[in-house]
């Protein structure tokens, strides 16, 4: 996809800035405290948070790591994501720096650890993104990515796909948990562990973040209702008096590493290195 695209992207998201740093389902979770315990950080990491949001990513590992690098491809969103940083008052090593996650403006092998939340679904091209990841990356760099699921019965993903465009147009694709494990493969990541969390959503406030209006909001909810059983038991749908008020998706948590330094296999021996020095060079054979 062009840059008409990422622009769209840009104006979607500079918009709902300040719905996506308030959201309270973004803010916590269990995903987040499941990647810090594979992850492991440490005061000696440096950090970078791909597509950050909100910021509530970096802010929740800031204390954890030596420094967070915040970057976003949305200009107003890095904004917003500053102030709420700044407002917490608690941590002062996040920077914040414009990127696109197709096209990373960073050296190779600049951070230890590398994390992407509820973010790659709007990427036009995942395995570059991935292949960037594994760029900036250090070698044995340790990387999480969070994101939506796509449910494996067919139906089921079908309905996932509409609503998800129907809430947000810059919605490309999610991936299922197959497609995933290729694609983490082919981008030369060592793939560690995978984990499937159950998220539940405010449905007001899900469709906030999006900026939906009243009528947007309204199709959306008339979508959910009148969707078949299995689609109410897959996503938990609760509903009052013909109203969605909540529902339960999965998300989908990629535990991923960069390889380590080759190591010598065979360490010589002094007796063979005084062997080796004390052979003839070509240029002195007959």
């Amino acid at each position: 996809m062009n840059s008409k695209f990422k622009n769209r992207i840009r104006e979607q998201f500079g918009r709902t800035a300040s719905a996506y740093v308030e959201a309270t389902h973004f803010s916590g979770g269990e995903d987040l405290e499941e990647a810090a315990k594979l992850l492991k950080p440490s005061h000696d990491d440096n950090m970078l948070d791909v597509a950050c949001g909100g910021g509530h990513m970096a802010l929740f590992f800031a204390p954890m790591v030596r420094q967070v690098v915040a970057s976003d491809l949305t200009m107003q969103m890095l904004k917003k994501a500053q102030e709420h940083i700044a407002e917490e008052g608690r941590v002062d090593n996040v920077v914040f720096r414009e990127a696109d996650a197709e096209d990373l403006p960073f050296p190779a092998g600049s951070f230890t650890l590398l994390t992407c939340r509820i973010a790659p679904h709007h990427f036009p091209d995942v395995p570059k993104a991935l292949r960037e990841f594994h760029r900036v990356l250090r070698r044995g760099g340790r990387m999480a990515i969070i994101d939506t699921l796509m449910p494996a019965d067919p139906e089921i993903a079908e309905f996932f796909q509409t609503m998800e465009k129907m809430r947000n147009p810059t919605h490309i694709k999610a991936f299922n948990e197959e497609q995933w494990r290729e694609m983490i493969q082919d981008s030369e990541l060592i793939l560690q562990e995978i984990q499937i969390i159950s998220k539940t959503h405010d449905f007001q406030e899900w469709t906030k973040t999006a900026g939906l209006n009243r009528a947007k909001v309204q199709e959306l909810n008339k979508f959910f209702m009148d969707a078949p059983q299995k689609i109410h038991d897959y996503f938990q749908i609760e509903s009052f008096a013909g109203e969605v008020e909540s529902y339960t998706d999965k998300k989908l948590l990629i535990y991923a590493t960069r390889k380590e330094k080759e190591k010598h296999i065979h360490q010589k021996t002094a007796p063979e290195v005084l062997d080796e020095i004390d052979k003839p060079s070509d240029a002195t054979k007959d």
